[in-house]
């Protein structure tokens, strides 16, 4: 189960900075829009470059704050810390609702981190083999 565990906490970190990647695309692009408004010289442009200023930062946390627990789960699970694997469970639950990619990262994680098998490797009782 050790290599279940690896490739689940490999899962978490390469979803968590997909999300990381998405945040920055999300950035490029609101900014290059307040921008390209900016420029227009439209008298409106004083009133949406706010708004799309607002909407993007909004969209760029929100994509963070889901992101880095991923990361953080995925650098736990690879180094067998209890509390990634009660961590693992909680974001393998809410992976389901992610359709399709996340449901399925959310039910191998479900599998990998309640079986019996698993529970030694984080309770210290096995070393596991690095």
């Amino acid at each position: 189960m050790e290599t279940h565990v690896k490739v689940l906490g490999v899962l978490h970190i390469a979803l968590g900075g997909l999300g990381l990647l998405c945040a920055l695309l999300m950035m490029v692009i609101f900014g290059s829009a307040a921008g390209i408004v900016g420029a227009s010289g439209e008298p409106d442009a004083e009133v949406v470059i706010p708004i799309i200023g607002l909407a993007g930062g909004a969209i760029v946390i929100i994509l963070l704050i889901l992101s880095l627990p991923g990361l953080i789960t995925g650098i736990g699970l690879l180094k067998f810390r209890s509390w990634a694997r009660i961590l693992g469970i909680v974001l393998s639950v809410l992976d389901l609702v992610v359709v399709p990619i996340g449901t399925i990262v959310g039910v191998y994680g479900l599998w990998v981190l309640l079986s019996k098998d698993t529970e030694p490797l984080f309770r210290g009782t096995t070393t596991p083999a690095t």
